[in-house]
C-alpha cells in the first residue's frame, strides 16, 4: 500500500515539535553572555531612565546576553576580590571603587593599556584627569571610570540675602567670615549655624588644606607635603569651631545630617556632592527649595598664585578581571559604555558623568542647574588619598587627630606632627 505524503506519524509529529521548541533554545545558546558584577546603580543608570536601555545596540551587535549581579558596596568589592583570585571567574566586568585600586588589587585585574592603544576609548582624553590617573596603579591603568561624585560648596541663598551679603564668598577667609555672620537666631526660628560639616571623612580637612595648596597625601603617596598648610587648615576648621560657626556636635555630626540642616535652613554652608543639589531643592523635602545653590571651594587669598581648588572626588570603574574567560567581550562593553554619547545618555538616566563634554550637552545641561560649576570642579578634581593596603587606618587616624585639634585637646601643629609620625609607617615602602 502507498503511503500518504501528507500523512504524518506519530513519531514525525513528536520529532517536528521538539525541533521547534529548540530552535529558541538554540538560537540563545548561540548568544554570547557577560557576567557583571556591580551595584544596583550601575545597572539602572545604563538600562533605565529618560534615555532608555542604553545597552541594547551593544547587545545586538555583539549577539550577546547581559547578566547582572547586583549587591552592596562593600558585598560588591569584597566578592570582586574573591572572583579575581580564582583559577577562572565567569565574570568579566567588575565595579570598583577608587579606594579599592590598591596595588595588591591591581595585581587581579587585567592592565588595560595594550587594550586602550589598540581598540582605543573614544575621547579618552575627555575623561577627568584626577580620574584616570587614579585608576593608574602600578604603572597600569586597571579601570576605566564610569560614576562620579565630587563635593562642591552649598549654600542657603535666602540666608545670606537675609544677613544682608549679596554674594557667596570668593576666598577661604571671606567663607569663614560669612559663616560668623550666618551664625544666628532667626526671629521666631531655629537658630542658624554659619556652616555645617561631618568630623568623620578625611576629604573635609583635606579640601581646606588644598585651599592652602596643601594635602594629606599626594597622588605619588608623599605624606602631608606641605605641613604649614595643613596646620593652617585644622586652625580654620578649629577657629568655625570656637566661633560657633560650626554645629556644638561637631564630632558626631554625619553626611546626612549635614542635608537635612541645609534643607531645614538650620546652616548656610555645607560641603557636599554636587549631585545632592537636587535633594536639597525638592519642594516635598526642603524648606527652601531652590534657594540652596552650589559652587566650588573657594581656595584662600594666601594660597600660591594661579592655585585652582582640587576637591575631593569619589567614583566608581569598570574593571576586566585578570582570570576572565572572556576578556575582548568585556573590553568591547567598557569601550561601548564609555562612549561620549553612551556616556550622556547614562547621565540623563542619572548617572554622575565622568566626561568633561557631557556637562556641555544642552540636553543634560538643561535639566542640571550646577552643570557648569560642576564640570569645572571636575577637571581638577582628586581622591581624597590614594588607595593603598593600610589606607582605612590611616583615614582613620588623620580624622581622629583632627577632630582632637578642632574641639581643642591639642594644637594644629601637634596634629600634624602626630599625624606624620603615625602614618608614615602605613605608608607603602
Amino acid at each position: 500500500m502507498e503511503k500518504d505524503p501528507m500523512r504524518l506519524t506519530r513519531r514525525a509529529i513528536l520529532g517536528t515539535t521538539a525541533a521547534l521548541l529548540a530552535a529558541p533554545s538554540l538560537a540563545r545558546a548561540q548568544a554570547r553572555r557577560l557576567d557583571i558584577l556591580s551595584h544596583r546603580v550601575h545597572q539602572q543608570v545604563l538600562t533605565q531612565g529618560a534615555a532608555g536601555d542604553l545597552t541594547a545596540d551593544w547587545r545586538r551587535q555583539q549577539n550577546a546576553e547581559l547578566s547582572w549581579t547586583t549587591a552592596d558596596i562593600a558585598p560588591l568589592q569584597d566578592r570582586l576580590l574573591r572572583e579575581a583570585s580564582l583559577p577562572a571567574t565567569d565574570f568579566g566586568i567588575g565595579y570598583l571603587l577608587n579606594s579599592r585600586a590598591t596595588p595588591e588589587v591591581g595585581n587581579l585585574l587585567e592592565p588595560l593599556d595594550s587594550l586602550l592603544a589598540s581598540a582605543p576609548i573614544e575621547q579618552w582624553e575627555d575623561i577627568a584627569p584626577g580620574l584616570r590617573e587614579a585608576m593608574r596603579v602600578g604603572g597600569h591603568t586597571i579601570a576605566v571610570p564610569v560614576r562620579h561624585a565630587t563635593n562642591g560648596l552649598f549654600y542657603n541663598k535666602a540666608l545670606l540675602e537675609q544677613r544682608g551679603i549679596a554674594a557667596p564668598p570668593r576666598s577661604l577667609e571671606e567663607l569663614v567670615d560669612q559663616a560668623r555672620q550666618l551664625t544666628f537666631r532667626p526671629s521666631g526660628a531655629a537658630p542658624v549655624t554659619g556652616m555645617v560639616m561631618t568630623a568623620a571623612l578625611a576629604a573635609y580637612p583635606v579640601m581646606f588644606a588644598r585651599a592652602f595648596g596643601g594635602d594629606f597625601i599626594t597622588p605619588d603617596r608623599k605624606l602631608l607635603p606641605d605641613p604649614d598648610a595643613m596646620v593652617k587648615a585644622i586652625a580654620v576648621i578649629r577657629g568655625m569651631f570656637e566661633a560657633g560657626s560650626l554645629p556644638r556636635g561637631y564630632a558626631t555630626t554625619t553626611n546626612e545630617d549635614q542635608v537635612t540642616w541645609l534643607q531645614q535652613g538650620r546652616a548656610a554652608f555645607a560641603i557636599l556632592p554636587f549631585s545632592r543639589h537636587a535633594q536639597l531643592n525638592r519642594a516635598e523635602q526642603s524648606r527652601f527649595p531652590g534657594q540652596i545653590e552650589a559652587m566650588e571651594m573657594p581656595v584662600s587669598t594666601t594660597s600660591p598664585a594661579g592655585l585652582k581648588m582640587a576637591a575631593a572626588v569619589e567614583f566608581w570603574s569598570m574593571s576586566i578581571p585578570r582570570n576572565a574567560r572572556d576578556k575582548a567581550l568585556a573590553w568591547s562593553f567598557i569601550r561601548a559604555m564609555s562612549s561620549p554619547a553612551v556616556t550622556t545618555g547614562a547621565a540623563r538616566n542619572g548617572n554622575g558623568p565622568v566626561r568633561l563634554s557631557t556637562y556641555a550637552d544642552a540636553t543634560f545641561a538643561e535639566a542640571n542647574p550646577v552643570a557648569k560649576v560642576e564640570a569645572a570642579a571636575l577637571a581638577s578634581a582628586r581622591v581624597p588619598f590614594p588607595a593603598f593596603a593600610e589606607a582605612s587606618r590611616a583615614e582613620a587616624i588623620f580624622v581622629e587627630e583632627v577632630q582632637s585639634a578642632v574641639l581643642g585637646r591639642s594644637t594644629p601643629e601637634q596634629a600634624v606632627e602626630r599625624t606624620m609620625t603615625r602614618v608614615r609607617p602605613l605608608l607603602p615602602a
